[in-house]
This record gives C-alpha cells, structure tokens and sequence, in this order.
C-alpha cells in the first residue's frame, strides 16, 4: 500500500469523525458509556466479521496481549476520560482542550524514526487549530466549568495523540486487531455503565438507527482506516487534516436543521483548510527532499 493510499483511507476516518455529533444527538437518551458500549460492540461485530470472512482469524491469535491492552487502553481509555471531562466541566474550555489531540499528534510524530517535522508543519497545524477554536468556542456552554475537567480533557487529548502516534510503531501488527480492541472496549464500557449509570435505551426508531449508524461508522469503521493512515500514511498531514471533524461536523448539523449557518463556519473553514494546505505543501517539500 502506498503512502498516499494509506493517507487517504486514514482521512475516511475524519469524514466519519464529522457524523459523530449528528448521530449523538439522535441517539438520546442513551447516557454516554452505554452509547459506547453499544457502538463499539457494533463495530467490533461489523470487524470480527471482516476478520473471520478474510481468513484472518488465525492472525488475531498470534498478536502479543501487550499490544491488545495498548489498544484498549488507547480506545476505551479516551473516551472514558472525554465522558468524565464533559460531565466535570461541560463547557466550550473543555472542548476546545479535548481537541488538541491533531496538535500532539503532529508534534509527536517527529519523535517517530524515519519522520521529520518541519516549521511549516507545526505552523499549518496552529491554523487549523484556530479555525477549530472558532467553531469549539462559539458552542458555548451547557454549565459550569472545573479544574478537574480541563485536566481530564487535556488527558484525553495526550491519551488518543499517544495511540495514534504509538500505533506507527506497530506497522507489523494487522489492523484486524482493531476488532478486538473495540470489544474489549464495549465491555469496559459496559462494566462502567453499570456501576456509573443508569439504563436508558433509545426510545424511537430514529434512536435506535442513530446507534446502529454510530456503531457502523464513527465509532466502527472509522478505527479500522485511521489504524491504516497513522501505521501506513502521511501522519503530520492527517494530524492537521484532522481539524476538519468539527467544522465538518458543524456542518452536518446545520444541513440536518440542528445548527444555523454563520459567518463563523466561513472563516473557521478558510483556516482549517489553510492549515491542512500547508501541512500538504510541507509533506509534499519533505518527500521530494
């Protein structure tokens, strides 16, 4: 697989990423772990099958348990920490921390061997992040703030830059081993549900296909491309691509008459896509180098 391949089914992730809030929303009352615990099954399921009807089942048995913990760790780990930062300090602050995770993951990746960060790198990675500022700010807020909060947000950030980074240096292990970082992860999640929460099911059709869609994409399929793009493709360039989430998004919410239009859109788009161009430019300069 080339690098630009690999880069491309990697930014797949991203698109679906940008259904994410959608879905979310359409999925209430479902509380948040149970949300994940029923996702990840989905998406476990929707991989095993994958798995199995490929012939790779053999493989899964020869990958190391460390690896399987790193992975689990890495998904049900930030989610676990996004959830308990929300419910802490559900405000814009909260968000916009949670979201510096493209940032790490771009000054990360010039620790991997083989990978060089360039200025212009690091520069298109800060515009991107101004256009997500825009849009993460301009939310608003739904209570209170806490120190806690903001520190769990900032953990979780580090904790999905660190996954995605570290994946890199897992390129031998296949991503069907994904499907099993996702079950482990609906399991967790459910033993947390239990001892966190309170039961809520979905109480509409609509509720129930919000789930099915989330289990299916931006918390299923969407695990399996990046696994592919951080192992396989440009990491600085999906680093920085990765800013289009929440302005993708936000656009999905006002087509789907959730969110109205704003001049802000305009502007946090022309950054995002500013930043992205010139982390393309500085990867296009590296690999002609």
């Amino acid at each position: 697989m080339t690098r630009n391949r690999a880069t491309a089914i990697g930014f797949t992730a991203v698109l679906l990423w940008a259904l994410l809030a959608l879905f979310t929303i359409g999925s209430a009352p479902v509380p948040p772990l149970l949300l994940n615990a029923l996702c990840f099954a989905i998406g476990g399921g929707i991989g095993l099958i994958w798995t199995l009807a490929t012939g790779q089942g053999a493989v899964l048995r020869k990958v190391p348990f460390k690896v399987y913990a790193f992975g689990t760790l890495g998904l049900f780990g930030y989610h676990l920490l996004y959830f308990t930062a929300f419910r802490l300090s559900p405000t814009a602050e909260t968000g916009l921390i949670a979201y510096l995770w493209p940032l790490f993951i771009v000054l990360l990746s010039g620790l991997l061997p083989g990978e060089r960060l360039t200025a212009l790198h690091i520069f298109g990675a800060l515009v991107a992040f101004a256009g997500a500022a825009l849009i993460v700010l301009t939310r608003g807020s739904s209570g209170e703030g806490s120190v806690l909060g903001l520190v769990l947000a900032f953990g979780c950030a580090v904790t999905w830059a660190v996954y995605s980074v570290l994946s890199r240096r897992l390129g031998a292990v296949p991503t069907a081993s994904v499907t099993i970082f996702c079950l482990a992860t609906a399991v967790l999640s459910m033993v947390a549900h239990l001892a966190l929460e309170q039961t809520q099911l979905p109480d509409s059709a609509m509720g129930w296909f919000s789930v099915l869609a989330l289990g299916i994409g931006p918390v299923g399929i969407a695990f399996f491309t990046w696994d592919t793009g951080m192992k396989k493709g440009d990491i600085q360039l999906l680093g920085v691509a990765s800013y289009a989430a929440p302005l993708l998004s936000t656009l999905a919410l006002v087509i789907a008459g959730i969110a109205p239009p704003s001049l802000m859109l305009l502007v946090a788009a022309i950054l995002i896509t500013g930043g992205a161009a010139l982390a393309a430019k500085a990867s296009a300069k590296r690999n002609q180098a």
